[in-house]
């Protein structure tokens, strides 16, 4: 790596950020909780826990569902979302800006709440799986906001914190970053307002797609 960027590393969170899946994932959580009985969570809860790991999500979202039917609330989520995965897609702007990214040899990492099985998926069917250097999941770290993901992978790259730079659509990406001494970037294009990242000092807000490449390409 040379130190002509700002940044080595680049940790980008995926659902919301670069997959147009918010709404979708919204959706599968409500349809869940009611299949096991609960209450619906309004659309503002559903999507508050995107970007956490599965049961804490759905943990969080059905407060009314118990404990011990965690496993099949979890089960529902997944058959409500894999009906519907072949209908969404990686944001308009997402792939050129990955390739001019990798052009210029920053480490292009993923730090999401999905499975490891999930993130392979998705990866797979959007042709994306040589474009991450590498990448951690809910299932097998700390989920966010803890920083486990982003110091892993700091130290598999051996790269300092004020060298890495996280990029996500939630106050939980944007706390992570924070907890592990890392800047960030929010985008407002995901599950969570933009009004709640201030408090977390990310470096900048991007509205788009195509302002978060602009931004990258003169401040990465």
């Amino acid at each position: 790596m040379t130190s002509s960027r700002q940044f080595d590393l680049i940790a980008f969170d995926w659902d919301g950020t670069l997959f147009d899946s918010t709404a979708l994932i919204t959706r599968c959580i409500q349809e869940a909780v009611c299949d096991v009985g609960g209450a619906m969570p309004s659309e503002r809860d559903a999507s508050y826990v995107i970007g956490m790991g599965l049961m804490q999500a759905l943990a969080h979202a059905a407060p009314d569902v118990p404990v011990e039917r965690y496993p099949e609330l979890g089960a529902r989520y997944r058959h409500h979302y894999i009906a519907h995965k072949n209908d969404i897609s990686l944001f308009n702007g997402v792939l050129p800006m990955l390739t001019e990214l990798k052009s210029r040899q920053h480490w292009l990492t993923v730090a999401t709440g999905k499975s490891r099985q999930g993130l392979d998926d998705v990866l797979q069917a959007v042709e994306l799986v040589s474009m991450f250097d590498g990448s951690r999941t809910a299932d097998e770290t700390a989920g966010k906001p803890h920083p486990r993901m982003l110091l892993e992978l700091m130290s598999e790259f051996g790269v300092k914190p004020e060298r890495t730079l996280m990029i996500g659509d939630t106050t939980h990406d944007l706390q992570m970053a924070l907890n592990a001494g890392c800047q960030s970037v929010g985008v407002s294009y995901g599950a969570h307002e933009p009004d709640a990242f201030h408090a977390l000092k990310p470096r900048f807000i991007a509205h788009t797609v195509r302002e978060l490449h602009d931004w990258l390409l003169n401040n990465a």
